[in-house]
């Protein structure tokens, strides 16, 4: 009879519930980080973030966040933890981290 087109996959249903970008990772969640986003040429925003160890496949979670959905997000990359606006956590794409 009808089928819903794949509904029963697994790997169909984690990725609806992933996250695209850091600003959307629920707290205490461990992600890697894909890609920062540049929004112009030669974006500082941007270059600052992947100087500071955002770059791809480093580990990274929301230690905590401010009240009511605001400003800032305490982020925890790699070993070393960095407050971050949501506007410039929104730049850093995410994958789900790779099974050890």
């Amino acid at each position: 009879m009808p089928q819903c087109g794949g509904g029963a996959r697994v790997e169909n249903h984690s990725d609806l519930a992933r996250p695209v970008n850091l600003s959307q990772l629920p707290r205490r969640t461990s992600a890697e980080v894909e890609a920062v986003d540049d929004l112009r040429a030669h974006d500082p925003i941007a270059r600052r973030l992947r100087e500071l160890g955002f770059v791809p496949g480093e580990p990274v979670e929301i230690v905590a966040a401010a009240p009511f959905g605001g400003d800032p997000l305490l982020v925890q990359v790699g070993f070393t933890r960095f407050a971050l606006r949501r506007s410039e956590a929104e730049r850093v794409r995410l994958r789900e981290p790779a099974s050890a």
